[in-house]
């Protein structure tokens, strides 16, 4: 029995069709007092939405060789890891629920939905006409998965997209972040998709965002470190440019932080990822990983270490 890999998943047996024979299985889902002794443990799959001490924990398992993340980016599990810890990450698993997401912010500032609540609130009848998505210039910058499921959607809605990633791929009429300068001030909407890494951090400032045209929308579900916060509260307290946000630098933004107040922007809480859609596909997903770890297989969605 103690030869047996011994993991720890954040979804029961029963969520997961059952476990594989070959492993010793542990659930924990971030809430409450971890399992006690984890040193053994050689495969954790991280909880998606579990506090500070669901990575605590990995100073505790000596023993480590798997970390599943259920998230894209894991650029806070890096620095916690060894190099001989293999990384798995959660690509696909959030493209549905955060393009939806990406598109349901980009529909409510062009609508105008947030004046529509606030006028409802106050019994206020006052209609006017809007923006469209229909016939806009759509710029998705960090073009990936994600990306590409918000490509298609935004397609359906007769939108142009733009596409744009760290490096040229003209194969999927992809530019490199190069040509920003170029592409920028032709952009009715942008959309950020991008990671927290020291290649994108600070990489839309003040500069970035002057060659937007006037009253564009800027749209961040990546990561807030993409955009100089400072730049951005300076063109919406302008009124210069609109902005609809999942996520903020600093996260959340201090109660009195002018991006709360603003007219023109849009917040909500870090919530692109966790939608319904997710958990089915991430129990799907893990159940697979324990089979192929069981098994001695390649695991799916490993990060280059270097």
């Amino acid at each position: 029995m103690q030869d047996k890999p011994r993991v720890l998943v954040p979804f029961s047996a029963e969520d997961l069709g059952g476990f594989p024979a070959g492993l010793r299985v542990d659930t924990w889902d971030g809430t409450g007092d971890p399992p006690r002794d984890l040193a053994d443990v050689a495969m954790y799959v991280l909880p998606y939405a579990g506090g500070q001490n669901t990575t605590d924990v990995l100073a505790e398992m000596s023993g480590l060789r798997v970390a599943q993340s259920l998230t894209a980016g894991v650029e806070r599990l890096l620095p916690l890891l060894p190099p001989h810890v293999v990384l798995c990450n959660g690509r696909g698993l959030h493209d549905a629920s955060a393009a939806e997401h990406a598109l349901a912010l980009i529909l409510a500032a062009q609508r105008d939905l947030p004046r529509w609540v606030r006028d409802q609130d106050a019994h206020r009848w006052a209609p006017h006409f809007t923006r469209s998505l229909a016939g806009s210039r759509v710029l998705i910058l960090g073009y990936g998965s994600i990306g590409a499921a918000l490509d298609t959607r935004l397609r359906a809605c007769e939108a142009e997209v733009v596409r744009v990633a760290r490096a040229r791929r003209p194969a999927e009429h992809v530019h490199g972040i190069a040509e920003l300068p170029d592409l920028l001030p032709h952009a009715d909407i942008l959309v950020s998709i991008l990671p927290d890494t020291d290649h994108t951090r600070g990489l839309l400032g003040a500069k970035e965002l002057a060659l937007l045209p006037d009253e564009a929308l800027v749209v961040n579900i990546g990561r807030g470190t993409a955009v100089d916060t400072l730049a951005l509260v300076a063109e919406t307290a302008s009124g210069r440019l609109r902005v609809a946000l999942d996520v903020t630098d600093p996260e959340p933004p201090p109660a009195e932080h002018p991006l709360w107040s603003a007219a023109n922007v849009l917040i909500t809480p870090h919530v692109a990822g966790g939608s319904a859609t997710f958990y089915p596909r991430a129990r799907r997903f893990v159940a697979d990983q324990l089979r192929r770890f069981a098994e001695g297989r390649d695991l799916r969605n490993v990060v280059p270490r270097d």
